[in-house]
């Protein structure tokens, strides 16, 4: 007579119930087989062969079928397949009996809640940092100014040091607001044909003071008449944010150019039929090593510290860069040797020109060239 007990099966409705659960699911039997699991289960690789692969997990599991107990944790557990020498994810662990046979394990991948609280106080602490630099520095000259009251050299000097931090202190700000409004990369729900020219043209006139204290000439040229599909305000801040990063890092008396050109969208991205416009800004300036190539999108993150000081740089620009593009649908990369200069090229969704007027090529350079060809307007 075989007296081995029937195989587990899952209460009426259960079934029903973990299919529509948010949470990764299994249940487990009385020999820890696998009864059911979702497909979450399986691509989180919590569950292969049939069995829960992540031993901390099924150590819970047997506690609770143990002695009852609902028990959770939160556990760092092995990427799945190919993804397995990165860094683990975490998930947090409920397990509950289920019956009087089974076990319950409901499992939420908390990686990425990690990740963006890790990025939140990162960029708290940062924001911190960089605040204090300029408010230290009025609060001493505000000092100053008090007890040089009868020199009014003095008082002229540290007058003109304070406006200088007032201003970078502004910028700082600026910029601050300008990232949290598209650092979620979420699409735009109002976009509409932006005149590439006019772009262009606005980025020229933010930088020309600082570029004719250099000597610095900005050329622009390629393709006219070019539309982007997107937000007018973020796209400046972008266009602006590259055109002013090239003349900042740029040696005297050398020149930055600004080519337009339309080119496919599958050879650009892999993705959708359709066209994409690249803007592309060219210096000739001292370059970015590639170690920091790596990280120079990354908030507050500055390749030469000393250099964003004198310039009032905030280490913000690249970063609403790269998150302006995200939120088009876009991408920006780079390109640079060091002591020749870099080429910034972000690739946008083309808009439909609202006038039926004709695109004219201007003959600038297209592909990354840190010798800028002759301007075509400027």
């Amino acid at each position: 007579m075989n007296s081995a007990l029937p195989e587990p099966t899952l209460p009426p409705g259960v079934d029903t119930v973990l299919s529509v659960l948010r949470s990764c699911a299994i249940v487990l039997g009385d020999g820890d087989e696998v009864v059911k699991a979702s497909s979450a289960a399986y691509s989180m690789g919590l569950v292969r062969g049939g069995a829960v692969a992540v031993e901390p997990m099924l150590a819970l599991a047997r506690s609770t079928r143990r002695d009852g107990e609902i028990r959770q944790a939160e556990l760092d557990v092995p990427r799945p397949g190919v993804q397995r020498a990165g860094e683990p994810l975490s998930v947090s662990v409920r397990v509950a009996p289920l019956g009087s046979r089974l076990v319950l394990v409901l499992v939420e991948d908390l990686t990425e809640r990690r990740r963006i609280e890790a990025v939140r106080r990162d960029f708290v602490a940062n924001v911190s940092h960089e605040l204090k630099t300029p408010v230290g520095a009025l609060s001493l000259l505000s000092e100053a100014v008090a007890d040089a009251a009868d020199d009014p050299e003095a008082v002229q000097r540290f007058a003109g040091r304070m406006q200088i931090e007032a201003t970078r202190l502004a910028s700082l700000v600026q910029e601050i607001i300008d990232l949290s409004r598209v650092q979620d990369d979420r699409l735009l729900m109002d976009p509409e044909p932006v005149p590439v020219d006019e772009l262009i043209a606005e980025a020229m006139d933010r930088c020309r003071q600082q570029a004719a204290a250099k000597q610095i000439h900005i050329a622009a040229g390629g393709i006219a008449g070019l539309y982007i599909h997107g937000d007018r305000g973020q796209l400046a801040a972008a266009l602006g944010n590259l055109v002013e990063n090239a003349v900042n890092y740029s040696p005297p008396r050398t020149r930055v150019a600004i080519a337009t050109r339309r080119i496919a969208s599958a050879a650009a991205i892999g993705e959708a039929d359709g066209e994409l416009i690249e803007i592309s800004v060219t210096d000739q300036g001292i370059g970015i090593s590639e170690k920091d190539r790596e990280r120079i999108f990354e908030r507050f993150y500055r390749v030469d510290p000393a250099r964003s000081r004198a310039t009032g740089g905030t280490g913000l620009g690249l970063s609403i860069v790269k998150h302006v593009a995200a939120s088009h649908g876009g991408t920006v990369s780079v390109w640079s040797v060091e002591g020749q200069g870099s080429t910034f090229t972000v690739r946008l969704p083309a808009g439909q020109n609202p006038s039926p007027a004709t695109a004219t090529s201007l003959d600038a350079p297209a592909t990354p060239n840190p010798l800028p060809a002759p301007e075509a307007r400027s």
